[in-house]
């Protein structure tokens, strides 16, 4: 028996990336985003309340993790913005692979796309790098007092799931 073979075409490659975009980094940033931002205001909502140790300091300091979260966050959304002008047909592979295991189909697996880029070889570097920072920066902001634990670990995370969600939300609507 004949077996079919399937074309992909530049448009239907185009936009298979695009709905990975939005259904495994958009989607997944905005609510995992929300989540840490209730979950920070809320704890700073009970530092100026219950514990009253709430200033300026707190303020000041809650944001700059945030907007740190952003900057890392847009950081990683430029890059995967070059892998998704670049590379279209790996995330393209990476959908179909997700739509594939939905619907149980899955005789054999469906090879990934290869990346390769100057640089690639440092990726993995810089996301421990970048994990290390968020991670750090809010445990420095606890230990020295300026703010409480819990908005101190999810305000950097906050800031850099939104940051992600914005600037891919841009970049999706312009096309």
């Amino acid at each position: 028996m004949p077996k079919l073979i399937t074309i992909h075409h530049p448009e239907q490659v185009a936009q298979q990336a695009r709905a990975y975009v939005q259904t495994h980094i958009l989607f997944p940033s905005g609510i995992v985003g929300l989540f840490c931002l209730v979950g920070a205001v809320g704890g700073l909502g009970y530092q100026l309340i219950a514990t009253e140790t709430y200033s300026w300091t707190t303020f000041f300091v809650s944001t700059g993790l945030f907007f740190l979260g952003m900057v890392l966050g847009a950081g990683q959304t430029f890059y995967h913005r070059y892998l998704f002008e670049h590379f279209p047909e790996a995330l393209a592979a990476r959908m179909r692979l997700a739509t594939s295991r939905q619907k149980k189909k899955v005789k054999k697996e469906i090879p990934e796309e290869s990346i390769n880029h100057p640089g690639r070889q440092l990726v993995p570097l810089a996301y421990l790098v970048g994990i290390a920072i968020l991670v750090g920066s809010g445990v420095m902001a606890a230990t020295r007092g300026q703010v409480d634990v819990l908005p101190a670990f999810l305000m950097p995370w906050a800031g850099f799931f939104w940051g992600k969600l914005f600037i891919w939300k841009r970049i999706i609507l312009k096309q």
